[in-house]
């Protein structure tokens, strides 16, 4: 029984709406739907899609998306998917942007804001831990991270140099130590037998256009590139090479091929390249991104389109009477130049990616460098908790409300595993009380 593209169409744009919960909320409700409640694939086969996207840079759950629409409906189905997956909260993410930085210094939403920035804080960490317990399953791979954390926490490396010593160690590690770098299974494997036959079962041949096709590959090669050089080109051409919307096209392709490891591995490089280099938004405003992209559906790599609106927004708020479009214009950018790689590895990867299934020159390299990212992840989390707890610095005074707020956001991710969106409302409401107290109180 084949899906008809429309009714797979319908399935996609419901998803974008409703995806919420980062990666791994995303993928139990890919789960959930695709492999339990409408059998389009069988167990097996959506893990065998899972584990490679989680070794590709990049969103895993929008690459999912993609790798099944892909299998489904060849490439147009796979392209529908992934855009569908990511369109719904560029535009909600659009719309928040423009709220936060026309009404963000209203007493009340900055209280909100305020009570936002220690979850955050909880959520980073929170997600070192989780990681680091699915990655770090030997002594060898515990080292590398603590490496990876050193390396960045005091001597202050670029996050690309730390994911290329990760990879080399890994090219070597694998070959000495190849015990060291197996792939340990990401998700523990259920039979889906009882369920019935699934539209694409553990024994369906691998369709056509999924096995491997010279022709085909430098045909797709040759459209990405087309899609990346004539927008990338364009913008050179329209507002000169070393102005801002050229730099985001070009920041967020680099990004989008080094972010191993899931979503959150984005954030250090996001972070270092958008408010230490380019200075395009503050510490503050970086961690106000991220809670929205936790409370909107879609993936959580989607902060970028706040990232690059707030740098076309706030670089063109003088002299022009509605800085909005501007704004609009570099979160679409950012979303494009980010999300163009990632359909690129699947639809033009795929087929090469499944005939190295277990090989460990392969996975070896990866499996170091998502070590890496852990170690990384967690300097993230201690960076954002400095800014928070010591607002004005180490010389200032501490803020000992936001520690309160941390601790009770970290109780709840950690004892009670409580979701994202219920932790950042238990703390905006915390924030916002307490802006309602000390206003009683003044």
């Amino acid at each position: 029984m084949n899906i008809p593209l429309s009714e797979a169409l319908k399935f996609w744009a419901k998803l974008g709406f409703i995806s919420f919960g980062g990666p791994a909320g995303q993928i139990a409700v890919l789960h959930q739907e695709l492999v339990e409640k409408r059998r389009w694939i069988s167990e097996r086969r959506f893990l065998h899609a899972l584990n490679y996207c989680m070794l590709l840079p990049g969103p895993e759950a929008q690459q999912l998306v993609t790798y099944i629409g892909w299998l489904m409906h060849r490439t147009w189905g796979g392209i529908l998917a992934g855009a569908l997956f990511v369109l719904p909260s560029l535009f909600i993410l659009i719309g928040l942007s423009w709220v936060y930085l026309a009404y963000g210094q209203v007493p009340w939403i900055a209280a909100i804001f305020f009570g936002i920035k220690p979850a955050v804080t909880a959520i980073v960490l929170h997600a070192a831990v989780r990681i680091g317990k699915r990655t770090l399953h030997n002594q060898v791979l515990r080292i590398i991270a603590l490496c990876s954390f050193l390396a960045i926490f005091v001597l202050n490396l670029a996050f690309p140099l730390i994911v290329l010593c990760a990879a080399l160690i890994g090219m070597w590690g694998g070959k000495r130590y190849p015990q060291c770098f197996q792939q340990s299974t990401a998700h523990s494997e259920k039979s889906g037998s009882d369920q019935g036959p699934a539209m694409i079962d553990d024994h369906t041949p691998t369709p056509e256009h999924a096995r491997f096709s010279r022709k085909r590959m430098i045909r797709h090669s040759a459209t990405v590139l087309t899609l990346w050089i004539i927008p990338f080109a364009a913008l050179v051409i329209l507002f000169g090479w070393k102005t801002l919307y050229p730099q985001i096209a070009w920041f967020f392709t680099k990004a989008a091929f080094l972010t191993f490891g899931g979503a959150y591995a984005v954030l250090p490089y996001v972070y270092q390249g958008a408010v230490d280099q380019f200075h395009w938004l503050s510490a503050g405003q970086m961690m106000d991104g991220l809670a929205l992209g936790e409370t909107t559906p879609g993936p959580l790599i989607m902060v970028v389109a706040f990232v690059g609106y707030l740098a076309g927004h706030i670089q063109h708020l003088i002299g022009n009477s509605n800085p909005f479009w501007f704004g609009a214009l570099g979160a679409c950018i950012a979303t494009w130049f980010t999300f163009l790689p990632s359909f690129f590895l699947v639809l033009v990867g795929g087929p090469i990616i499944e005939s190295t299934h277990g090989k460990l020159s392969f996975t070896a390299p990866l499996t170091a460098i998502s070590a890496a990212v852990v170690g990384v992840i967690a300097n993230l989390g201690l960076f954002f908790a400095y800014h928070v707890f010591f607002p004005h610095g180490l010389g200032g005074s501490i803020s000992w409300l936001s520690i309160v707020i941390c601790g009770f956001a970290a109780l709840a991710l950690f004892r009670f595993q409580k979701g994202v969106l219920s932790v950042l409302a238990g703390s905006a409401l915390a924030g916002l009380l307490a802006y309602l107290a000390s206003s009683l109180l003044i």
